[in-house]
C-alpha cells in the first residue's frame, strides 16, 4: 500500500492542493495511493495519543500507517523546517511496526523561495533515526503559489518534470 501525507493540519492548504495532484499524477502513471491529511488527525492528539495511549479516533489513521509500505510526504515549511504536527504524528504512531524498514519520497514546499530545504534535510533525519528508508531524489518546491494553476495543477514546465522524475523514481523504489 502507498499513502501519500499531506504533512501539515492548516485547512485548505498548499500542501494537501499538491499532495492530491501527486495521487492524481501517480494514479495516472498507474499506481493507486492513499492519501491521508494531518488535518484529520484528532485535537487532541498530544493528551490523547502519545507515550504509549492511543484514542479510537486515531486506530485507523495507525492502521493505515501499518498497512503502508511506501510513503510519499509533502512537507511544508515552517519556521525554517517542517511542521510541529508532523513530528507528534511520527511520534503517536507506533514503533517499530509504522515506519521501520519501509520506504519514502520526500517532497518540500514553500511559498518562499527555497522550497523547505532545511525542513526536508531536518525531516530525512528523523526518518533515518526511524529506519524509514528515504528515496534519495527530494524535490523542493518553491514559490508554491506560483507553481499551480487554477485547478491545482502544477503546469511550469521544469516541475512538472522534476515531479514525474520524482514519481517514476517512486514508483520503482
Amino acid at each position: 500500500m502507498v499513502t501519500i501525507i499531506s504533512s501539515t493540519n492548516r485547512p485548505g492548504s498548499w500542501t494537501l492542493k499538491l499532495a492530491k495532484y501527486y495521487q492524481k499524477r501517480l494514479a495516472e502513471k498507474g499506481l493507486e495511493a492513499g492519501l491521508l491529511s494531518l488535518d484529520r488527525l484528532p485535537a487532541t492528539l498530544i493528551e490523547s495519543d502519545l507515550y504509549g495511549k492511543r484514542s479510537a479516533e486515531f486506530e485507523p489513521i495507525q492502521k493505515i500507517v501499518t498497512d503502508t509500505d511506501k510513503f510519499l510526504f509533502v512537507i511544508p515549511e515552517y519556521n525554517g523546517s517542517y511542521p510541529g504536527v508532523l513530528k507528534a504524528f511520527i511520534d503517536a504512531c507506533s514503533f517499530p511496526e509504522s515506519f521501520y524498514d519501509k520506504k519514502a519520497a520526500l517532497t518540500g514546499v514553500s511559498s518562499g523561495k527555497y522550497g523547505n530545504i532545511r525542513g526536508i534535510d531536518h525531516f530525512t533525519g528523523v526518518c533515518h533515526y526511524l529506519n524509514l528508508h528515504v528515496m534519495p531524489l527530494k524535490i523542493h518546491i518553491a514559490s508554491i503559489k506560483e507553481e499551480m494553476d487554477a485547478n491545482n495543477n502544477l503546469y511550469k514546465k521544469d516541475t512538472v518534470e522534476f515531479t514525474d522524475e520524482q514519481m517514476d523514481k517512486f514508483i520503482l523504489f
